[in-house]
């Protein structure tokens, strides 16, 4: 579950923690407050687009910082698969800094990609905001939300599905690529063979070129080699000035003369003479070096058009040779293809022939699972939706065949809702208003949630549009479903907050001349005064109060009967 939010240096927000808990937690405030910063600064720390207009003015940059903790060991276990750190206990930070060049994304201290977080997110935490009642209205969601409360099962045949539909692609692409007209595939082979041909002639030889730019990088700068190696054999060896061969030498004779007077100079002569040999041995080889070094027109030229030959070969097909040679096996392969052309045509016929039935047994398999789990999932959209005060609803899930293939499948699903009597189904975009789209998310999210093992569920705007005795059965739907999941919930309604097992209230105030949004946890005196806030008025009154306390009693009852 998410520990703790640390935001430092974001929009209204100076310096800000908050220490969320198991259970309802509910964060309420007046309009304008900041409240959706909050949410805002969660998405941000999980890889959403970061504007450098988000630092707060006279910052150098804004910080958001996740705390998680993980105790589900098979979760536990998809993270790690994900090459993702996690300290000890379970615990996961996640840090973001935003600056106005860029953002440092950072996993337990380690640098992490926007592919890393996604991947992660998915995992710890479920954000609703009110742009997903809207994405109801799309029915090419509704496939989606399907596939995912049915789970493993299709998981693996959708997986199959995948890699069945890519090699099905693949081969009406190529087998398209053979409806060429004649002069089109003559010319296509025409050019295959140049380029085979013109690869073969050259006899490449892995390596080759690296040896051979060594080569003529040292023929360019002979001179220069000769020269200098020139100077090294006279300084050692032989020449009409003193060289080291001699100094050594005299040194050595001049140690000889003492050494029978002292052991240790009978140590220095032998250290001495190995440099000596040793010297020797180098003027020697320098001397067999520089005798290499004569320079060879006509070898010189050979090296320089084999060069050019092969960088040419390189910079057309390919910048290495090993590029070069499989550039060449697979022109061989396509002369093949074009000398062969009505053979592997049939070929290719039969390749897709078996791989279409192969797709649509696959097909068959996913709608037959879509099928089943859409009546599961139709039966418990019914109850929820009765949960949340749709009295005479009916929800049905149509899934159809389409004459084309996807990697998903051929199904085309979409829900259909009826929530007044007598009323025919008709699309969930065509019927449900805004509020009816929010308590509708709200059933998928809790029949989901019944599913899978997210243990963090963020729910904004979800009280949009409903109020009075909707609004209790709401606070119910998030009551019971932070039995078994963390909740963090943003509200404007009294109903809803009264069910909070944790209430925190974001408010703004002026420091030093400057807005601030700042977030605190209530205590219980702090709950009630927020409540009455909620219920309305311009003033607080004690009846107002009273109001709010039954509330808090309602709320309780309610919560023993699911907890």
């Amino acid at each position: 579950m998410l520990i703790s939010l640390h935001v430092k240096n974001l929009a209204l927000i100076k310096e800000t923690e908050v220490n969320f808990k198991e259970g309802l937690n509910i964060l309420s405030g007046e309009t304008g407050a900041g409240k959706s910063i909050i949410i805002g600064s969660i998405n941000l720390a999980l890889g959403a687009r970061a504007d450098k207009d988000m630092i707060r003015t006279g910052a150098e940059y804004a910080l958001v910082e996740l705390v998680f903790q993980i105790t589900d060991e098979d979760m536990l276990s998809q993270i790690k698969e994900l090459e993702i750190p996690v300290e000890e206990d379970g615990i996961i930070i996640i840090q973001r800094k935003i600056q106005p060049a860029r953002s440092i994304c950072k996993i337990c201290g380690e640098t992490a990609t926007t592919k890393q977080l996604k991947e992660l997110s998915e995992l710890l935490i479920d954000i609703h905001g009110q742009h997903e009642h809207q994405s109801l209205l799309y029915k090419k969601n509704h496939l989606s939300i399907l596939d995912s409360f049915a789970g493993d099962e299709l998981s693996a045949v959708k997986n199959e599905l995948k890699k069945t539909y890519h090699i099905y692609n693949e081969l009406q692409k190529e087998l398209n690529s053979f409806d060429a007209d004649e002069g089109v595939m003559a010319k296509e082979l025409s050019l295959a063979e140049f380029e085979y041909q013109e690869i073969e002639d050259a006899r490449l030889v892995l390596g080759e070129d690296e040896e051979l730019e060594t080569a003529y990088r040292r023929m360019t700068n002979s001179r220069q080699i000769v020269e200098a190696a020139s100077k090294a054999y006279q300084m050692t060896g032989s020449g009409d000035e003193q060289t080291a061969a001699d100094a050594v030498g005299r040194a050595v004779r001049e140690l000889h003369s003492i050494e029978a007077y002292d052991s240790k100079a009978a140590e220095l002569v032998s250290e001495l003479a190995n440099i000596d040999n040793l010297l020797s041995d180098f003027n020697r080889s320098i001397a067999e070096y520089l005798s290499d070094m004569e320079f060879d027109g006509q070898v010189f030229a050979d090296t320089e058009e084999r060069l050019n030959l092969l960088n040419h070969l390189k910079l057309k097909y390919g910048g290495t040779i090993e590029k070069v040679l499989e550039y060449q096996k697979e022109v061989e392969e396509k002369i093949e293809k074009l000398r062969n052309a009505d053979a592997y045509k049939l070929a290719l016929q039969s390749k897709l022939k078996n791989t279409t039935d192969v797709l649509q047994k696959l097909c068959m398999k996913a709608s037959g699972i879509r099928l089943k789990e859409a009546k599961k999932l139709s039966s418990d959209m019914v109850k929820a939706l009765t949960d949340l005060n749709f009295l005479e609803v009916q929800f049905e899930i149509q899934v159809r065949q389409k004459e084309e293939y996807s990697s998903s499948g051929f199904d085309d699903v979409e829900f259909m809702i009826s929530t007044n009597p007598g009323e025919p189904l008709k699309s969930l975009g065509n019927v449900a208003s805004g509020g009816e789209l929010s308590r509708i998310m709200l059933a998928i999210k809790t029949v989901l949630a019944s599913r899978d093992k997210i243990p963090t569920m963020i729910f904004d705007e979800i009280d949009t549009g409903i109020s009075g005795k909707t609004a209790w059965k709401v606070s119910e739907k998030l009551g019971a479903l932070s039995a078994g999941h963390q909740i963090i919930c943003i509200t404007h309604l009294p109903q809803i907050a009264a069910m909070a097992d944790h209430h925190f209230r974001i408010a703004k105030q002026a420091v030093d001349n400057a807005t601030v949004t700042g977030i605190t946890q209530l205590e219980d005196f702090e709950v009630i005064e927020e409540l009455a806030r909620l219920l309305g008025g311009e003033e607080i009154t004690d009846t107002v109060r009273e109001n709010a306390k039954e509330l808090l009693c309602t709320a309780a009852m309610k919560k023993k009967e699911y907890r």
